[in-house]
């Protein structure tokens, strides 16, 4: 299938490095974007961070849809926690160096039929997540309502030690 879908995002600076997004969906909401200081005046999110919610936000849909779509389950509301890093390149610029990304479920995992299905393809409907792999390693937890650890993958656990 060699099938393409298009979006577009307008961007117009307000100021500084202060800029305002419009999405090409109707009734969307505008959002604002900005630099933590010194650069900006944190009006808004910046890119790295908009990067780290776009991870975690599909990470999270990827579960969802799974688990209800797939499966029909009635899982209870997720929760996504995100720690990006950024590090220092070879030249001293700043790059996002990894994303750990832990979603929360509201229920034991054991009372989620066909729960371990899920956990073993989930990634691969993310689109975001796989396509920022090629660039960044993103390591991804499970962990449901008792905080019992229910799927690591990549190098998560070496971040965690660190």
């Amino acid at each position: 299938m060699n099938e393409t879908l298009a979006f577009t995002l307008e961007l117009q600076q307000l100021q500084d490095f202060e800029f305002n997004v419009r999405f090409d969906w109707p009734g969307v909401a505008e959002l604002r974007l900005d630099e933590p200081p010194p650069l900006g005046g944190s009006a808004g999110p910046n890119a790295a961070r908009l990067i780290g919610a776009a991870v975690a936000n599909c990470l999270a849909s990827s579960l969802l849809f799974c688990m209800r779509n797939k499966f029909r389950q009635s899982p209870g509301p997720l929760r996504a926690t995100v720690r990006g890093e950024l590090r220092r390149n070879e030249q001293g610029r700043l790059r996002i160096g990894r994303f750990d990304v832990t979603l929360h479920l509201a229920d034991a995992a054991g009372d989620i039929a066909h729960f371990n299905r899920c956990l073993a393809q989930f990634e691969d409907f993310c689109v975001v997540t796989e396509s920022v792999r090629h660039g960044i390693p993103v390591g991804v937890r499970v962990v449901d309502a008792g905080g019992t650890e229910v799927f690591a993958a990549d190098s998560l656990a070496g971040a965690q030690a660190a």
